[in-house]
């Protein structure tokens, strides 16, 4: 899929290539050199771009490694309208994973950039803290609209935010298994393999 999303204006394209000029940036670097020996003007070096403009895009360096995508606004909304839209004979776990798919399409069309990212995360267990943080306000809207898809009451039922918790672990463990696997599996094979245990209740092997 393309890097840069469709309909976007010529001033939107230039911040969202610029942005993800500079999460590359980090990303190499720090795989390169470890967290503590890059700077923000390394990074700023790197994406030819000045210490100020970095700073229009990011708040520090750690942000710069966690936050690949400046978009992440918007594609929450797309994923709750596509949850929304899903046809009711598709359990809501799978709706979900499917209305994520071009989330990981991004990843596997950027393997080598987002191998290298997890293994900065499982180096630097502080920036997986900073990405839950970054994630949270479209965690809890996500976890709205399976409440309004199972007609259910986010606050007082249990089961949308324990059904989001249940499908981000399978998501988890899946990606984890990717890139142990150095990124040579389809992700998206091993998410739906992940997501049919889960919502078969993870029975035990024989």
């Amino acid at each position: 899929m393309p890097e840069t999303p469709p309909g976007l204006s010529l001033r939107e394209r230039k911040k969202f290539e610029t942005h993800r000029t500079l999460a590359r940036a980090a990303v190499r670097l720090v795989a390169e050199h470890g967290l503590d020996k890059v700077t923000v003007e390394d990074i700023a070096a790197a994406a030819d771009v000045s210490v100020r403009t970095f700073f229009n895009y990011f708040a520090s360096k750690d942000d710069a490694v966690v936050i690949a995508y400046p978009d992440r606004d918007e594609r929450t909304v797309a994923v709750i309208e596509a949850l929304l839209a899903a046809p009711p004979e598709v359990g809501t776990a799978h709706a979900l994973l499917n209305a994520l798919d071009d989330d990981f399409k991004r990843v596997e069309d950027n393997r080598d950039e987002w191998l290298a990212r997890m293994s900065i995360f499982e180096q630097n267990l502080h920036l997986v803290s900073r990405m839950m943080v970054a994630q949270a306000e479209s965690e809890r809207q996500l976890v709205e609209a399976i409440a309004r898809r199972c007609g259910l009451d986010p606050d007082k039922d249990f089961y949308p935010s324990l059904l989001f918790s249940l499908v981000g672990a399978g998501m988890s463990a899946a990606i984890r298994r990717w890139h142990a696997l150095g990124g040579k599996a389809s992700l998206r094979e091993l998410l739906d393999e992940a997501m049919d245990a889960v919502v078969n209740g993870l029975p035990e092997p024989h």
